[in-house]
């Protein structure tokens, strides 16, 4: 089984803001904002009462982003941010040169992507919303989908996914397709094909004290080439690639262990 750690949500670039990992442990990943996809602004998802436009400007006051913008909705694995035609899944679509990446690798049926992102701690403060004073900033993974199915041409997108940003007619003029979860994991059958994950240490990829590129993976992943890291090992840590979304690596028995124990 090929594992790919796929890196999404806010950054540096897109966002500029960590996503929350909220006082009840959520793992609430902020999707980027997108000038294209017109289908989701961040006013229409919602967490609870709170939309993540409110999220957003609670937490980070003179963010950018405003009421109107739209957002990109990839991966969409949270079922109940927003209201769902019948047949829905969990999905995720991918294009262009990460598409050609993963295709390279040989990344199918059956392979697990797992999903991390900028995160740092919240709290409430007088029943405001606030990050953490002197939380540290963390790459974690929050969320995973074992793929199903792929769909890589136009011709037979089933109406329920009609409103992905990587359904429209205009992602296929360049290499595009989209990952449907299965029904079931295959190596913990008694779990959904995709879902999201709630804040433990074990997920936290950063190094303690260190910047959140610089990762503390067990010592086995030495052993295990990872795409887009060559080189990436020091004395203590992983130097993780700053740019690229898509990590891909082969999975042995250390791995699956490590992924089992991650997911339940």
């Amino acid at each position: 089984m090929k594992v790919i750690l796929s890196r999404k949500g806010f950054d540096s670039q897109y966002g500029r803001m960590p996503s929350p990992i909220l006082p009840g442990g959520t793992l609430l990943s902020l999707p980027i904002p997108s000038k294209t996809d017109m289908e989701t602004k961040y006013r229409d998802l919602y967490y609870g009462n709170s939309s993540y436009y409110d999220i957003i400007h609670t937490l980070r006051p003179n963010n950018k982003i405003e009421e109107e913008y739209n957002c990109h909705l990839d991966p969409d694995i949270r079922e109940e941010i927003k209201d769902r035609p019948t047949g829905w899944k969990p999905t995720f679509g991918q294009e262009k040169t990460a598409l050609r990446h993963l295709q390279k690798q040989g990344v199918g049926i059956g392979d697990l992507f797992l999903f991390f992102g900028w995160f740092r701690q919240t709290e409430y403060i007088a029943g405001q919303l606030r990050y953490k004073k002197d939380a540290p900033d963390w790459h974690v993974i929050y969320g995973y989908l074992q793929v199903g199915e792929i769909i890589d041409t136009p011709t037979n997108i089933p109406a329920w996914l009609n409103g992905h940003p990587h359904a429209k007619m205009e992602r296929w003029n360049s290499p595009n397709v989209i990952y449907t979860a299965s029904s079931k994991l295959s190596f913990l059958p008694q779990l959904p094909g995709a879902g999201y994950l709630q804040f433990s240490n074990r997920l936290v990829l950063t190094k303690e004290k260190c910047s959140r590129r610089v990762w503390n993976l067990p010592d086995f992943f030495r052993q295990i080439p990872i795409s887009y890291n060559a080189n990436s090992w020091k004395e203590d840590c992983f130097i993780s690639a700053a740019k690229g979304q898509e990590f891909v690596f082969e999975a042995n028995d250390n791995a699956l262990e490590w992924i089992k124990d991650i997911i339940q």
